[in-house]
């Protein structure tokens, strides 16, 4: 089973985005939030994220596949990442994807059972989606 961890500056959109992964793949999906600071304010948080991240691993789940919302919470992942050790670090991929859609197609995939990398690149899809085609 595969894990989502959805980072956000806002504690908002975060909780929202989880509810929608829920109601779209079920409950079986472990998802894990990180959004805001501690002291409620828009921002990201290192350990915010580190202890997403490791609820999903303690939850017993083959890989964990981390979105982010805007380029510089990767700063706030990057100092996370430091408290995981190599076997923990291999069950770990950051997405690149849009965070919506990225995390609604990652959780459609995992909700089936696929890998992490599957779940990756399914979350990778979500890039090159129109939401209105051209005419």
């Amino acid at each position: 089973m595969v894990g989502l961890v959805l980072v956000s500056h806002s504690a908002s959109i975060a909780e929202g985005l989880r509810e929608m992964v829920a109601q779209v793949a079920g409950a079986d999906v472990p998802v894990a939030v990180a959004g805001g600071t501690d002291d409620g304010r828009l921002g990201t948080s290192a350990p915010r994220i580190a202890a997403a991240i490791r609820s999903t691993l303690d939850g017993g789940v083959d890989g964990t596949l981390i979105l982010l919302d805007l380029g510089s919470a990767a700063l706030s992942l990057e100092l996370a990442l430091e408290e995981f050790d190599g076997g923990d670090r291999a069950r770990l991929l950051v997405s690149e994807a849009p965070l919506v859609e990225g995390a609604i197609l990652a959780a459609v995939q995992a909700s089936v059972g696929a890998s992490l990398d599957e779940v990756a690149d399914a979350a990778a899809g979500a890039a090159s989606m129109l939401k209105m085609p051209r005419k």
